[in-house]
């Protein structure tokens, strides 16, 4: 009899291990939201706010694709963006710059 349970104990270990090594499927990445308010093209070409809205776009647009901004800052952020964005295409280069130091320092971003 003892000769018998010996091996049972080493197969339900052995079983109960196996399940400990069982892998889930990997996270999916989110689908990419599209972005309310105006597209860089209906910005003044040339003008500095264009830029500068474009560049802080990207910036943010990475930090949330990659996780490191929720979709709650990410929407405010981009309402901030585009309340730059009417300033930049009402031709207030001044005002558009200064909202978005505004929110980059909101936000923590230098600049």
């Amino acid at each position: 009899m003892r000769s018998l349970i010996v091996p049972i104990l080493a197969c339900a270990g052995a079983l109960a291990l196996a399940g400990c090594n069982s892998s889930a499927p990997p996270p999916q990445a989110a689908m990419p939201q599209v972005r309310a308010g105006l597209t860089p093209a209906a910005l003044p070409q040339g003008a500095g706010c264009t830029n500068e809205i474009a560049r802080y776009r990207a910036v943010i647009d990475n930090d949330h694709s990659t996780g490191n901004v929720g979709d709650n800052v990410w929407k405010q952020i981009e309402g901030e963006i585009a309340s730059a964005s009417a300033a930049c295409a009402a031709g207030k280069d001044g005002e558009a710059l200064a909202l978005l130091r505004a929110s980059k320092s909101r936000h923590g971003y230098p600049g």
